[in-house]
């Protein structure tokens, strides 16, 4: 099993940042990692994801320019940094892990509890 523990989320301004963290522990593997993220009353969407040695990151459309994926292998952890927030980024932020490299929740084997960001006008 591997437990994912994501950190780092909190109130901002439009306009500002936060970085969000995954720490990763348990029976890690070469897996890719990805963000997602839910809204209240939306479905879990899709952010980013970094593929295992960071060498192919895939961004949804609505973060592309302003959200960065990377990764530290040897801390077993992945980082979310999100400039030029929007209200609309408010929700729900989830790390998640997958042996395969994807943009579909389905796929993906194993789940953090989420981390709330809150994007005030």
């Amino acid at each position: 099993q591997v437990q994912l523990v994501e950190s780092g989320g909190g109130l901002v301004q439009a306009g500002g940042s936060l970085r969000l963290s995954c720490a990763a522990s348990g029976r890690t593997f070469k897996n890719t990692m990805g963000w997602f993220r839910q809204a209240p009353g939306k479905e879990r969407e899709f952010v980013a994801a970094i593929s295992w040695r960071g060498g192919s990151t895939y961004y949804a459309d609505s973060v592309k320019g302003r959200f960065t994926i990377s990764r530290d292998n040897a801390e077993n952890s992945a980082y979310l940094q999100m400039k030029s927030l929007k209200p609309e980024d408010t929700a729900v932020y989830y790390c998640a892990a997958t042996h395969g490299y994807s943009a579909y929740a389905a796929e993906y084997d194993y789940w953090g509890q989420g981390t709330q960001v809150t994007v005030s006008s």
